[in-house]
């Protein structure tokens, strides 16, 4: 593959490479980009021969070079391309441009852009008017309203996770104003705050009939994260259905999908306007829901493509150290695999996310037929169960779509597995597929 505005290919972390310089023009580019390590101009792979070490250099002088922090923004992972190991260097699109080089500042030496397959000097009328739109309202710049916060939770989740909090985490994680007070983001992860984070349960398809409404704020973020988590996990058991063959164990919910989804409604959440995440139980799906539409300069389908603008690096940053992170920009993909895009709403406002059910009851119950239905289908339809279970809310015509046969043939299949029990469809609530087996 030959590079292009988002990839960029180094032979190797020479004394010569302007790494920063590089990043610089993917965090000022409204995409982001990759830089790969250890692979030529022409595309011909090279290695890098002490993997360890050009990361860590790689990530210092990523930390220490570049104004404002980059940190949350960018992600160094190794690759193998046969017996070579490459590095290769995740960058989003930064939300505080112009980014620039420490040394040089705001000036057409120190900030780039990238333009096609270059990093290019910035011209200082676009530096001035991008400056002039930065987000001045970010949580890192809110003064919080309380100052006498503790940080004991914190510091269990970082020795929990292999790692220590010295006495300058609050500048090295960036929880300090430029007043040099606690801002917003160490508010968030302060032991306590008036954040309420609420897990609801209904006892039918309405927002109606509220049987539970549990509440894991007013602490630390991640500590509320991982109750949420907890509690999401409880709510997640398998249906079991015996086979002629075997037994079978599905989930509710895709576990993966379902983590990234969760994780996601806490780290981009807008919390400027002190409106938190929401969490809603049905019995046929659960609606997870966050604070704020897409971030500015994202369209819907570089969002479904992964690329990824963090609301809050901050935040990003300390779910990235904990492990609940993994990489800058693979939640969304992670959620596609297992759900269609149906799954997403999109508001001014607000971004929801619709899971139903996989298929089986609430409580674990499912048919009892399931064997002797599973026999009686035929091959097509077969995959048309397949394609049912992979996305509940897919439509006829998508099935036409992803098996190349033609709509009636579609309706065939349906009519014949919704005649055996196996399927059903509520159009006039959910609009999705229910699955018997």
């Amino acid at each position: 593959m030959s590079e292009t505005n988002r990839i960029e290919y180094k032979r190797e972390l020479s004394k010569g490479l302007d790494i920063e310089k590089e990043v610089i023009a993917f965090l000022n580019y409204h995409e982001g980009g990759v830089i790969y390590i250890g692979i030529d101009k022409d595309g011909s792979v090279t290695g890098v021969e002490d993997v360890d070490s050009d990361m860590l250099k790689i990530k210092d002088r990523l930390k220490n070079n570049i104004q404002p922090s980059c940190l949350g923004l960018f992600d160094v992972r190794t690759e193998k391309s046969g017996e070579k190991y490459l590095i290769r260097i995740t960058i989003a699109s930064g939300p505080e441009k112009p980014y620039f080089k420490r040394k040089y500042g705001m000036t057409e030496k120190g900030s780039f852009i990238r333009i096609g397959t270059a990093s290019e000097p910035m011209p200082q009328k676009m530096i001035e008017e991008l400056f002039s739109k930065r987000t001045r309202n970010s949580l890192g710049k809110i003064v919080s309203r309380k100052q006498d916060l503790r940080f004991e939770q914190l510091r269990i989740f970082y020795e929990e996770s292999g790692f220590s909090l010295n006495e300058n985490f609050t500048a090295n994680l960036e929880l300090l104003a430029d007043s040099d007070k606690y801002n917003y983001i160490a508010y968030l992860l302060s032991d306590n705050n008036s954040t309420s984070i609420k897990v609801a349960k209904y006892g039918s398809k309405t927002r109606v009939d509220l049987s539970e409404n549990n509440e894991y704020g007013y602490a630390c973020l991640i500590r509320a994260a991982k109750r949420v988590l907890d509690k999401i996990d409880l709510e997640n058991p398998t249906a079991t259905r015996i086979t002629s063959k075997e037994r079978v164990d599905k989930y509710r919910w895709d576990m993966i999908a379902l983590r990234e989804a969760i994780i996601n409604a806490f780290v981009h959440n807008d919390f400027t306007g002190e409106v938190p995440p929401k969490f809603e139980l049905f019995p046929d799906r659960i609606e997870i829901t966050s604070a704020g539409g897409l971030p500015e300069g994202l369209s819907q389908e570089e969002f479904f493509l992964g690329f990824s603008v963090p609301r809050n690096k901050e935040l990003m940053r300390v779910f990235k150290d904990l492990g609940m992170v993994e990489q800058l920009g693979s939640g969304v993909p992670r959620i596609l695999e297992s759900y269609g895009r149906e799954c997403f709403t999109f508001s001014e406002n607000f971004l929801r996310m619709v899971f139903p059910i996989q298929g089986g009851q609430v409580g674990g119950q499912v048919g009892g037929q399931a064997g002797g239905q599973a026999e009686q289908m035929t091959e097509r339809q077969q995959e048309v169960l397949e394609l049912i279970k992979s996305n509940p809310a897919i439509s006829r015509k998508q099935l036409s779509e992803r098996l190349a046969i033609n709509p009636s043939a579609i309706q065939k299949h349906i009519d014949s597995l919704k005649k055996k029990g196996i399927i059903s469809r509520d159009s006039e609530t959910t609009g999705y597929w229910k699955i018997h087996i």
